[in-house]
C-alpha cells in the first residue's frame, strides 16, 4: 500500500474549519432528521451568498458542471455557442453534453480571458450565445461582450468559476451576464467541499433554474423537465462556515502572491496582466508564463523531485481536444503550452513560499 507524503505541497488545499464549528452545524442536521431537498441550511447559505454577491438570486447546486448545463438548457440555447478554448473542459463539455456547438475564439494576451475583439466575426445565424471563462478570476470584458450580445440579440453565460470574491466596475463580477456559474469544489478559495451555484438577475428565469435542479416538480405538480441538481445539508454546512473567512482569506493570498513576486523578479516569466483600474481581485490561483514549453516543464519536475506538485492549467487549449477539434486559437495554444499554476492556499507557510521560488530559481538559471 503507498504512503502519502506528508511533507508533500499540493498546488491547492482545501480550508477546513474547527471541527467543533463544523458539528454545531451537524447537531442541527441531526436533531432535525432533514438532510436533502432544499433544508434549511441550504437555504440559509442561499440567502447569505445573495448578500455577499450583492445579487437577487443564488441557487446552490451539486457542482459547477451541473450549474453550466442547466444554464444552457435554462436558457433555451441551440446551435452554436461562442466560446474560450482557454478554460477547464468542463465549459467545452457541457456545452456539447446540451447537444449544442463550440465555436472557439481566441484570447486575448493580457488576462487570457476570451477576446472581445474577436467574438463577433464568429457570429452566425445560428449563434444562440456566448459562453465565456474569468480566467483565474480575472474579469472578461464584461461591458463590451454585453454590447455585443445586445446588438445580435443573444444570450452570455459566464464561467465564473474562478470568480467568487471578485468586484469589478463597483459590483461583483458573477452579477454579469444573463446567467453566471461558479464552482464551489474544494479547491476553489470558497468552497462547500462539492457544489456549485448559478447566480440570476431574473425572477422568472430562478424559477426555471430551480424547477431545472429539481427533477421539474414542486410536490405532486410537475411544470418541466428537470434533473437532480440539488446539494445536501452537509455541503451547505461547511460553506456556512467558510464564507465568513473569504475577505481574510483572499488578503493572505494576496500577501503570498507578493511574496512570489518579489522572489521570482529577474527571471524570464510573465503574468497576467489585467486592467486593475476598477477590479477588487480575489487572488484565486498563481499562474506563471515562462518563454518556452521545455523551460516550464523543467521547473515543473524540478518542483516535483522536491514533493511540490504544480498543475499545468489549462492545458490543453479546448480546441484541440480529441473529441471536438475546432479552429485554430494561436495565442490560447501558446500559452497553454508555457502556462504552470504554483501551490497557492492561504495556509502556505512563507518558508515554503521562499523554498519553491528558490527551486524555480536555480531551475531557471
Amino acid at each position: 500500500m503507498l504512503k502519502k507524503n506528508m511533507n508533500m505541497i499540493n498546488v491547492t488545499k482545501a480550508f477546513l474549519p474547527p471541527l467543533t464549528e463544523y458539528t454545531h452545524y451537524l447537531e442541527g442536521i441531526w436533531e432535525r432528521g432533514w438532510l436533502t431537498n432544499n433544508g434549511p441550511l441550504v437555504q440559509q447559505l442561499e440567502k447569505e451568498l445573495k448578500e455577499y454577491l450583492g445579487v437577487p438570486h443564488v441557487q446552490f447546486l451539486s457542482n459547477g458542471t451541473i450549474a453550466l448545463q442547466i444554464a444552457i438548457k435554462a436558457l433555451g440555447l441551440t446551435g452554436e455557442i461562442v466560446t474560450t478554448p482557454f478554460s477547464y473542459v468542463a465549459t467545452t463539455t457541457a456545452i456539447l453534453w446540451e447537444n449544442c456547438e463550440p465555436i472557439f475564439v481566441d484570447i486575448e494576451n493580457q488576462t487570457f480571458c476570451i477576446d472581445a475583439t474577436k467574438i463577433e466575426a464568429a457570429i452566425t445565424p445560428r449563434t444562440s450565445a456566448i459562453l465565456a471563462t474569468h480566467v483565474y478570476g480575472y474579469p472578461c470584458d464584461v461591458l463590451a461582450i454585453e454590447e455585443i450580445a445586445k446588438r445580435h440579440n443573444i444570450k452570455v453565460i459566464y464561467d465564473g468559476a474562478h470568480a467568487f470574491g471578485v468586484n469589478v466596475h463597483g459590483r461583483s463580477l458573477l452579477s454579469f451576464g444573463d446567467l453566471a456559474t461558479c464552482s464551489f469544489h474544494a479547491t476553489k478559495l470558497f468552497h462547500t467541499i462539492e457544489g456549485g451555484a448559478i447566480v440570476i438577475n431574473d425572477d422568472e428565469l430562478a424559477r426555471k433554474v430551480w424547477l431545472y435542479k429539481s427533477f421539474g416538480h414542486v410536490g405532486d405538480e410537475y411544470f418541466s423537465l428537470g434533473v437532480n441538481g440539488k446539494n445536501s445539508e452537509f455541503h451547505a454546512a461547511m460553506g456556512l462556515c467558510n464564507l465568513p473567512r473569504v475577505p481574510d482569506f483572499i488578503q493572505r493570498r494576496q500577501q503570498i502572491a507578493a511574496t512570489y513576486k518579489q522572489e521570482l523578479v529577474g527571471l524570464a516569466i510573465r503574468y497576467p496582466e489585467p486592467d486593475e483600474s476598477s477590479l477588487e481581485y480575489n487572488y484565486s490561483y498563481f499562474p506563471i508564463v515562462f518563454g518556452t514549453e521545455e523551460e516550464m516543464l523543467n521547473v515543473k519536475a524540478r518542483l516535483a523531485d522536491n514533493d511540490i506538485n504544480t498543475r499545468r492549467y489549462f492545458f490543453p487549449s479546448l480546441n484541440k481536444l480529441p473529441y471536438h477539434v475546432g479552429a485554430e486559437c494561436p495565442v490560447s495554444e501558446d500559452v497553454s503550452l508555457r502556462i504552470l499554476c504554483l501551490p497557492f492556499y492561504q495556509e502556505l507557510e512563507q518558508h515554503d513560499v521562499l523554498r519553491i521560488s528558490h527551486i524555480i530559481q536555480e531551475a531557471c538559471r
